[in-house]
């Protein structure tokens, strides 16, 4: 059973600690409910690609570092890291030269499941052959991996190692929930809400200033960390309002309206005390582009090669989607894939239980208007060294 405690999320600590997606292989697992993020990535291949053709190519006698920084523990990383290296391999040839090796770091916070992402890792091509005969090897990976744990937000790596960072899905996490938002003496208590989406304009500045401030932390350990030469890609959830940050878009849509009522029905019916609900807030921000190029250009390290912002689709990927059920269930299991381990966390395994069922429910009445209206956008951000 997991710890039942008040505030569980207030203290950065103990959210690195235990923040993850839902891990394992169940239906409620990271692993088996981030369809719509691979085919979001899919489509922003071709911004990726662009990324890579600018790095600089070193010696062969340098190993040529990728990291991908919060992978969680489904296949989508191992695809992407598959496509960077294939794609800087392919470069090399093109100019007649010898590719480098390649390491690969997979990081997240400690409390990810990196059991079942490296259980999904194909082994490492002959490293006798040539890089040319690793990637003909079908099967194989032609790149040394490890896992990397720690909170992006500080450094993971030597000075200069890296000559890649790729990032999605990740940044939108805050460090930890701010802590006036959790505070009633505060303006910017969020009373009654478990999310920004809708909150007050105290609250949604607290929520923005932390995730400006997680953010430079973010860019300032990577400058250190990236060779001369290379590049930085990233994808976060972001919004297309910048006037507005309590409008959080699709986040909203999933965190602020079903997911709220949730917690509203277990108060009403005296499964937990509304004080319980108001020490709980989802650490997620989606910021606009003018949040975000604010912190990159007060950084001062990185030159902007693109920022913009896209259109990512649904984060509900469905066989049917007349099947009210089929979309209930997806939205529940995709709300829990992503805060499911937060939620045991506060209420324990057997309310997140209850929680999650009237999430689902609430879904299947309202099918149709979450299949028309929930759409993410994303900041796609390409990096380098100013």
């Amino acid at each position: 059973m997991a710890p039942t405690g008040d505030n569980v999320v207030v203290s950065n600590m103990n959210l690195e600690r235990m923040l993850s997606m839902k891990g394992g292989k169940g239906d409620a697992s990271y692993a088996n409910n981030s369809q719509a993020q691979a085919q979001h990535a899919l489509s922003m291949l071709h911004l990726l690609e662009e990324t890579l053709d600018g790095v600089q190519l070193n010696s062969p006698e340098v190993p040529f570092g990728v990291v991908d920084l919060g992978c969680s523990s489904g296949s989508n990383t191992i695809f992407i890291v598959d496509v960077i290296i294939k794609h800087m391999i392919k470069r090399y040839e093109a100019l007649g030269y010898e590719a480098p090796e390649f390491s690969a770091f997979f990081s997240d916070l400690p409390s990810n499941d990196f059991n079942t992402l490296f259980q999904l890792l194909p082994p490492l091509a002959n490293n006798g052959g040539s890089m040319e005969e690793c990637l003909a090897a079908n099967g194989h990976r032609s790149y040394f991996a490890a896992g990397v744990p720690g909170s992006f937000h500080r450094r993971l790596f030597p000075a200069r190692s890296i000559d890649v960072f790729y990032s999605a899905f990740s940044l939108h996490w805050l460090s930890q929930v701010p802590e006036i938002v959790l505070d009633k003496r505060s303006k910017a208590y969020n009373k009654g809400g478990v999310f920004i989406h809708g909150a007050n304009e105290s609250t949604a500045k607290a929520y923005k200033q932390q995730f400006q401030t997680d953010l430079a932390g973010f860019l300032r350990s990577r400058s250190q960390e990236m060779k001369r030469g290379g590049s930085m890609f990233l994808l976060c959830l972001g919004r297309t309002s910048s006037v507005d940050p309590t409008d959080q878009g699709g986040a909203g849509l999933l965190f602020g309206t079903h997911f709220q009522d949730a917690w509203d029905d277990l108060v009403q019916e005296g499964l937990i005390t509304s004080e319980k609900r108001d020490n709980f807030n989802i650490p997620v921000y989606a910021p606009s582009l003018q949040d975000f190029k604010e912190v990159v250009e007060a950084d001062g390290s990185f030159a902007i090669n693109k920022l913009e912002v896209f259109r990512g689709g649904s984060p509900l990927v469905v066989n049917c989607p007349d099947d009210a059920a089929e979309v209930g269930r997806a939205l529940a299991n995709s709300c829990r894939a992503v805060s499911g381990v937060l939620v045991d966390a506060h209420i324990g395994d057997r309310l997140g239980e209850e929680l999650f069922s009237r999430v689902e429910r609430r879904a299947m009445s309202h099918a149709k208007e979450l299949l028309e209206k929930l759409q993410f956008f994303h900041i796609v951000a390409s990096l380098s060294l100013a």
